[in-house]
């Protein structure tokens, strides 16, 4: 054995001991050899040196160190496991060993033989029911690691699922979160876990939320049945991770169309906002629905029209005992409180309006049929529902000269945010949008910067260097506002370079 070698392991240089054996293999053994040393730092430096060369070590180095697994000291043999880990599947002969330093007495031995057996990927009956015994470990860290190496092992380790379930409920996130995640890694068709996924869309913890809808979504149309039902429940949090999943999955199925329509009208907005996005991502085959909601307003909150049934009803008992004053005072306040939830009310009907508006445009070309719609609101006269609609117009409505005029229409719209967004569409709409050039080049002079802005860049978008956009572009390049004056320059040089 080479002096230089020893000295170089004791010294820990082990980026000079992997250059030396990138040019002579043969070092390797030389480094096996030095696994028996009685100074630690020699054998401890060994286990690094071969476990960075991961997966070029063969099999002797891999049984030189299955040997080293019952070192008395604590930390050679973590490093053991680390080793054996980053060698990888070449390391499958290690496997019985590792199972059994799952149930070391030191916690980060355990930790490093769960990640090194869920890299390896070499199941044996005994290596699956050590980490499934070990699903159950004291440590937070061995646990999830432990669920993570179930995981990586994939379908083989599908005896593990029933006890993956029952780490949905352990009090760690990070268990809980890798324990989901993991039985979407072992496989899709395994539909006895639904019901215990279902039971965790209601986690206190997103993170375990969203991999448990991912979950959900994977494994496809087994779990819409489940999904549906859960549409009803009275966590609104699990009504909307459900209605998540069922977007995920995009299957135009008409129940699930017609339970999502409905719940565009949930007393939640968060439960209102995800049906929208559901509806989006399945697509053409809901704008039917979208649009269908969109003149139904949410129900008013039953409990004020209760309260002032009430109210009416003891207006005898308040005069009887001669309490006036406390009366009016109790009128006055429950007026002030119901005007605020009439406001409210109000506004959540808006901004549901707002929401269909953008879920129709997010579908995007496919929403062809909703163009006649969305013109009827950008028409409407009402401020942020036209902007919504310039937007989905700018999506749906390329190649239609409709939306272009309709677009066209609205550059002159008494709102200057209506105006933006008609110049913005415009502009995404490219060459097609070229019958609206004229209307464009007004619009330069509009008092807003902002529009002038959108309108520089849509004509450079459409791509016409007639004349007459040319000298309209130039009188803005001195624009008292500086991001027109640099738009108008940007759209020049675009326009009439050759």
């Amino acid at each position: 054995m080479s002096a230089s070698l020893e000295k170089l392991l004791r010294d820990a240089r082990v980026d000079l001991i992997l250059a030396r054996i990138e040019k002579d293999p043969t070092v390797i053994k030389e480094v096996i050899d030095y696994l028996n040393s009685d100074i630690r730092s020699i054998r401890f430096n060994s286990i690094y040196v071969l476990g960075e060369l991961g997966e070029k070590c063969g099999e002797e180095a891999v049984n030189s160190l299955i040997k080293c697994c019952g070192d008395e000291d604590w930390s050679i043999c973590r490093e053991v496991a680390r080793s054996l880990g980053r060698i990888g599947i070449n390391a499958k002969e290690a496997v019985s060993e590792l199972s059994k330093l799952l149930s070391n007495k030191e916690e980060s031995i355990r930790k490093e033989a769960a990640i090194a057996l869920g890299k390896i990927r070499n199941p044996t009956t005994e290596s699956l029911n050590s980490l499934i015994e070990a699903l159950d470990d004291k440590n937070e860290e061995v646990r999830t690691e432990v669920a993570s190496a179930l995981g990586k092992i994939g379908p083989e380790a599908y005896t593990a699922i029933p006890h993956l379930m029952k780490n949905l409920k352990d009090i760690s996130w990070t268990v809980r979160t890798t324990s989901a995640q993991a039985v979407s890694q072992i496989g899709k068709g395994y539909t006895k876990a639904i019901p215990s996924l279902i039971s965790a869309l209601g986690d206190k913890d997103w993170r375990v939320r969203y991999r448990v809808v991912n979950t959900l979504a994977e494994l496809g149309e087994e779990s819409i049945p489940s999904l549906l039902v859960s549409l009803d429940h009275k966590n609104p949090i699990v009504r909307k991770e459900a209605i998540e999943a069922l977007g995920e999955i995009k299957k135009s199925d008409p129940e699930i169309l017609d339970n999502l329509h409905l719940l565009l009208n949930d007393t939640e907005e968060i439960v209102r906002g995800k049906a929208a996005d559901a509806l989006r991502n399945i697509g053409k085959d809901s704008i039917p629905l979208l649009i269908k909601s969109y003149d139904k307003n949410l129900k008013f909150p039953m409990i004020w029209i209760l309260y002032w049934i009430i109210s009416f009803l003891a207006v005898p008992y308040w005069l009887l005992f001669e309490q006036i004053f406390i009366f009016i005072l109790a009128l006055f306040l429950s007026l002030i409180f119901t005007f605020r939830v009439m406001i409210n009310h109000f506004k959540a009907n808006y901004k549901r309006k707002i929401l269909i508006i953008s879920a129709i445009g997010g579908i995007g070309k496919d929403a062809k049929e909703a163009i006649p719609f969305m013109i009827e609101k950008l028409k409407s006269g009402k401020k942020f529902i036209g902007v919504e609609a310039a937007r989905a117009l700018g999506n749906i409505g390329i190649g239609s000269e409709d939306a272009v005029k309709a677009l066209e229409h609205a550059l002159s719209d008494k709102s200057d945010i209506v105006r933006r967004e008609a110049a913005l569409s415009l502009g995404n709409m490219g060459i097609y949008a070229k019958l609206a050039v004229q209307s464009l080049i007004n619009a330069l002079n509009d008092k807003h910067p902002d529009v002038r802005w959108r309108s520089t860049e849509a004509l450079g978008k459409i791509g016409l260097n007639t004349p007459e956009v040319i000298s309209s572009l130039k009188n803005l390049i001195h624009d008292e506002c500086d991001y027109v004056c640099e738009s108008a320059i940007l759209t020049l040089d675009s326009l009439t370079e050759e």
